[in-house]
């Protein structure tokens, strides 16, 4: 129990650590130097804490806002789970350590070659299913064999499908993205063929030659974070709330101004951190992984988090998260009353998840893919997190509220739908 305990929580709970440690070992493989073993394994964990702490700007510092304001109008989601999941912390450490060696295994001897090395996915997706079994009624035996199972066939199949639309956006194959996103930007990504032009670009978006400046995505963002502050703050007050009670500046010596100015300026800070560290990781990680690839798992591909892709289009992340926010928001007015819980627009999902699936809607599609890619995941995001209230409600639906509406939705309604039928319910 040592032995796994420090395997989940030292290596595979630590993503720097994780990372750092498999390129080490390609570089190793590659027969290295010492110096640049050294120098490849410090800055790939230097380049996901850079990629991190650019990520925990915008999700602590800048959009957690909305997200506050959208719990006071509709109370309900706290980002917490509604038990104690670390009872089932050994059943869910279990499924992660047993999925990702079978991942390696099929990618060793099949045509299916990525390997998920998105860190905190590797937990978070067991985490899940366990959740999911549990809700159903399964414990012991069943329960860890549901969730490794499920486990493993996720990390198999999910990033398979984004590589070929990883291809359209990057030009190479060299990685995939391993991401609970998969679901929207295949869904996005086929659209974009079917509808769209990848020729017409949202990264080719002209603007008048005074608006030169909007091209650098971190003003852009900040630009639109700004103005989606203050039709939020509009909002709350014709909901009855007061702004600067809601958001916290009312009790200090600040303003709506400077609150609002903070938080759009610390999205634009965010935005150029994250991209900063997917540089460095990308620059050090696919290299180095070369070494697993031509001695262990001969034409493997590694599966990163999906924020490497956002330097391929920013414009489109940019577009995708507004798009996603406004169809999200109408389709839980038109829903209300439909599931069994309130649902809130799940303002990290519209980011993350819907903004990759913008990007590769603009790879596959151009700006109408983009568009219109993001606008339908808004939509598809509530109703999974609606049906996946079915099958969470007494387990972590508090906590798929706020984290919900992409894979961990979908592959937990269909995990939950078999854990039902072994459970005999």
């Amino acid at each position: 129990m040592k032995i796994l305990n420090f395997i989940i929580n030292e290596i595979f709970g630590q993503g720097a650590i994780f990372l750092a440690l498999i390129a080490m070992i390609g570089l190793i493989l590659q027969k290295k130097s010492f110096g640049e073993i050294l120098r490849g394994t410090a800055m790939t964990a230097i380049g996901f804490f850079v990629l991190s702490q650019g990520t925990g700007i915008i999700v602590g510092n800048s959009i957690d806002g909305l997200a506050t304001a959208f719990n006071t109008i509709m109370p309900s989601a706290t980002g917490t789970p509604d038990i104690d999941m670390s009872v089932y912390g050994t059943q869910i450490g279990i499924a992660m350590v047993i999925g990702f060696l079978i991942n390696i295994l099929v990618a060793r001897f099949t045509k299916w070659k990525s390997v998920f090395l998105t860190g905190h996915m590797l937990y978070w997706f067991p985490y899940v299913f366990t959740a999911a079994g549990v809700n159903a009624g399964l414990q012991g035996a069943p329960l860890v064999i549901l969730a490794t199972i499920m486990t493993a066939i996720y990390l198999v199949v999910a990033p398979n499908l984004m590589k070929p639309l990883v291809k359209e956006v990057t030009g190479d194959d060299s990685f995939t993205i391993g991401h609970p996103t998969t679901t929207l930007s295949v869904i996005s990504g086929y659209l974009g063929k079917l509808i769209g032009n990848k020729e017409k670009s949202t990264e080719d978006i002209k603007f008048p030659k005074g608006l030169g400046f909007l091209r650098e995505v971190s003003i852009t963002g900040s630009i639109v974070i700004a103005l989606t502050y203050i039709v939020m703050s509009f909002i709350l007050r014709a909901n009855g709330q007061v702004p600067g009670e809601v958001w916290g500046y009312a009790a200090g010596n600040t303003g709506a101004f400077t609150y609002i100015f903070s938080k759009s300026l610390f999205f634009g800070t965010g935005v150029t951190v994250m991209l900063l560290g997917v540089r460095m990781l990308i620059a050090e990680i696919v290299p180095a992984f070369k070494g697993i690839a031509d001695k262990v798992v001969p034409g493997a591909i590694p599966a990163l988090d999906c924020p490497v892709l956002f330097n391929y289009a920013p414009n489109a992340l940019i577009i995708g998260f507004i798009v996603a926010m406004i169809t999200s928001t109408i389709t839980i007015i038109l829903t209300a009353g439909m599931f069994p819980t309130i649902i809130i627009p799940l303002t990290f999902t519209c980011f993350f998840e819907i903004g990759t699936a913008a990007i590769i809607g603009n790879g596959t599609g151009g700006i109408r893919g983009a568009i219109v890619g993001a606008a339908v995941s808004g939509i598809i995001m509530v109703f999974l997190v609606g049906l996946g209230s079915y099958f969470f409600m007494n387990t972590i639906n508090n906590w798929m509220l706020v984290y919900g509406g992409q894979d961990f939705s979908l592959w937990g309604i269909i995990t939950g739908s078999i854990a039902k039928l072994l459970a005999g319910g």
